[in-house]
């Protein structure tokens, strides 16, 4: 494997896994507000959002790709503004972990909305009724009962963020050394004669480590609940 694959291969290891973890990070806030808030909260336009935030599970990835260069483009409306403060994400590594942040975050916020459903009120209540503020019952009460919930999400949303191609291919492009994931190159190892044994352990390594993610989140999910006493 070592013969086979050269170091822009490798590269592409690498980034696929720094832009993953970039991903998951950046997302998790967000979606704990966002599961959260469908979870708890009756409000106008709840069912809207909650459309709006598993979109990019239906639309083709490509589109999701376009439109995130439409917006944060060097022309898009965010991109230009955000261009001039030195922040670019198009045709960037930057590019590509946003991509597969979009592109995540739907399951990400699926898995912390069932643990939040999942969480007895009546525990919660009970906190309140002895004077704590629903910040702090939130920070005492429900995230310790959402750990299981939050890192499957984590673990899924990686996952899904490692093997993301069509956004990122359309939004960040497939620039060997600085974008190129590994979706992105084994797709470019196809295309050339006589690259198909790269493309091969590519999928191979891809599989491993989209497994070896979703054994991990199940490990630790089941050691969480046992802390937990479920």
């Amino acid at each position: 494997m070592i013969d086979v694959l050269g170091p822009l291969e490798w590269q592409a290891v690498f980034l696929s896994l720094k832009v993953a973890c970039w991903a998951t990070v950046a997302i998790l806030p967000v979606g704990l507000l966002t599961a959260f808030a469908l979870a708890r909260w009756e409000f106008r336009g709840k069912t809207i959002l909650n459309g709006v935030v598993h979109l990019p599970l239906v639309l083709p990835p490509v589109v999701t790709g376009y439109l995130l260069l439409l917006i944060f483009g060097r022309q898009g409306f965010v991109g230009a503004a955000l261009q001039e403060l030195g922040i670019v994400f198009v045709f960037r590594w930057t590019g590509a972990a946003l991509a597969a942040a979009v592109m995540a975050f739907p399951l990400m916020v699926r898995a912390l909305r069932l643990g939040f459903e999942a969480i007895d009120p009546k525990l919660e209540q009970a906190a309140q009724t002895l004077g704590a503020s629903p910040i702090w019952v939130f920070a005492t009460v429900t995230l310790p009962l959402m750990i299981p919930g939050i890192l499957t999400g984590a673990i899924l949303a990686f996952a899904k963020a490692l093997g993301e191609f069509g956004a990122t291919i359309t939004f960040a492009a497939n620039i060997p050394g600085q974008t190129q994931t590994i979706p992105t190159a084994i797709y470019a190892a196809l295309q050339v004669p006589g690259q198909e044994n790269k493309a091969t352990w590519l999928v191979m390594i891809s599989i491993v480590l989209a497994l070896s993610a979703l054994l991990l989140s199940e490990i630790l999910a089941r050691q969480a609940r046992r802390r937990l006493g479920a």
